[in-house]
């Protein structure tokens, strides 16, 4: 099958998520990667667990580690250090997310794999870039603290809290991939290669969008509203009969629509309520109609009548709860990667369609070389 990648050859000397999360997504269009890992310990990944499969591997290791070569090379040795170096004059990516001026110190540094290979497209992921900021640790917790999303993330009288994944990360891997892409491009119409930087705390602040706006635009640095939404309501979570029932009405004929649902067309029509600013404004008052009216029915009754109207509803799905839900509707959200010995591991897929060049899944994660 032809892929969009497949004439690439990727090498990844990126650890733990943002830079595997990246090359993984090359991988799955088709690119060559070669993962370089610390001989006997690998991928600090590797040991972080449970939870584990049945082979006893590390499953966050698994999510971002198919369709890779593994090469263990120390990059303290000669030997190993020279083979590197001569792995990087023959591909067209390198990504790295070591400390600032680590791999200038081992040679491997952009300047001079540039000088060997004029072509090459060098991306560095960092925490908080190569200035002031080049000797901070840069870890997703911090990472969620320091950049603002915890303030706004939980209740208005409870701690701050941490998404339940490590999304600026994943954020910033996919920015390192779209900034990859630009450079091959760019590549392709001028034959030059460049360096393309990603830091983590920039990556989360352009992830913000209407927080950060508010701040920027608008001189508001936002605060955190448990499950409401300061721009749209009802836009949150509000308790049924037997659980919680999230709606997300967005206009002013979902909200109509809604009103029909529950019985209480009239509502729509009062002056607090018919409009989005208006809504907004008396949220304290509407939550409080709603939450009476949503009383006497469970959340999944309500959810479905909801959808039948096409106002925006549902329940709380725990992640089981998700993936059936995508398996429902015909999404094929689990892939069978093929293990050497014919086994297969089983993974999420890669969400992106391609008519012509789809991502392909060809090799589970690689065992550490002994």
């Amino acid at each position: 099958m032809p892929s969009a990648l497949g004439d690439l050859r990727v090498l990844d000397f990126s650890r733990v998520l943002a830079g595997p999360f990246a090359t993984m997504l090359m991988a799955d269009l088709g690119a060559a990667v070669t993962k370089i890992e610390r001989p006997g310990a690998g991928d600090d990944t590797r040991s972080w667990g449970p939870p584990y499969d049945d082979r006893g591997t590390a499953t966050y290791f698994q999510s971002v580690n198919r369709n890779k070569d593994v090469l263990a090379l120390d990059l303290t040795a000669a030997d190993d250090l020279a083979e590197a170096r001569l792995l990087a004059r023959t591909a067209d990516v390198v990504v790295e997310n070591f400390r600032p001026g680590v791999m200038e110190r081992l040679g491997l540094g952009y300047d001079e794999l540039r000088a060997a290979n004029p072509g090459l497209v060098y991306c560095s992921v960092t925490g908080f870039g190569r200035g002031a900021g080049a000797d901070l640790p840069g870890y997703d917790l911090l990472i969620q603290a320091l950049g603002g999303l915890m303030h706004i993330t939980g209740e208005p009288d409870g701690e701050p809290q941490k998404v339940g994944v490590a999304v600026v990360d994943v954020l910033s891997g996919l920015f390192a991939t779209v900034g990859i892409l630009a450079a091959l491009r760019h590549r392709a119409a001028t034959g030059a290669g460049q360096r393309v930087e990603v830091d983590l705390l920039s990556s989360l602040l352009g992830a913000l969008v209407n927080q950060a706006s508010a701040y920027t635009s608008g001189g508001v640095a936002p605060g955190r509203m448990g499950n409401r939404h300061p721009s749209i309501a009802p836009y949150e979570l509000l308790p049924a009969a037997d659980g919680e029932l999230v709606l997300a009405v967005g206009n002013d004929r979902q909200f109509r629509a809604l009103c029909a649902v529950l019985g209480e067309e009239s509502v729509a029509d009062d002056p607090r309520f018919a409009t989005n600013p208006a809504r907004v404004a008396n949220r304290a008052a509407l939550r409080g109609l709603l939450a009476e009216r949503l009383a006497a029915r469970p959340a999944a009754e309500w959810a479905a009548a909801c959808t039948a109207a096409r106002v925006p509803a549902g329940v709380v799905n725990d992640v089981a709860g998700a993936f059936r839900l995508a398996t429902e509707l015909g999404l094929a959200p689990v892939v069978g990667v093929p293990r050497p010995d014919g086994s297969l591991v089983h993974l999420v897929r890669n969400p992106i369609g391609l008519s012509a060049t789809p991502p392909t899944y060809r090799t589970a994660p690689a065992p550490l070389p002994q």
